[in-house]
């Protein structure tokens, strides 16, 4: 088990590295301030396109930042000593989830009520 979670600490690790890039290459690919000129349908279009790409770019930002912050959480656990363990019942994650998903903070039957109860509201 110490050598399956020193393996994953290092997934974790390695992802945590490929995400932070993903988000400092968003953060150097934003548009400037240049609009486009000659829209033939006038600037109404040009801003609702620009409002368009804007919003995706931040969900796409917004979704890469809380995967980092999974990533983060996990590797915390590491440092508590807690890293395997669910966060709802404190049984110990199935090693083959972690495997799956090393940011896994939750085992199957902790999940599975979690998503039952969501589907409730």
């Amino acid at each position: 088990m110490a050598t399956t979670n020193i393996i994953l600490r290092h997934r974790l690790e390695d992802e945590r590295r490929r995400l932070t890039e993903q988000l400092e290459q968003l953060k150097a690919s934003r548009p400037t301030e240049n609009r486009r000129e000659g829209s033939p349908f006038g600037k109404r279009e040009e801003e609702a396109t620009e409002t368009t790409e804007l919003e995706n770019r931040m969900a796409i930002e917004k979704r890469i930042f809380d995967q980092r912050a999974g990533v983060e959480h996990a590797l915390s656990k590491f440092k508590d000593g807690t890293y395997g363990l669910c966060e709802s019942c404190g049984q110990p994650i199935d090693p083959a989830r972690l495997e799956a998903l090393p940011q896994a903070t939750l085992c199957m039957n902790c999940k599975a009520a979690q998503a039952k109860n969501a589907k409730g509201k």
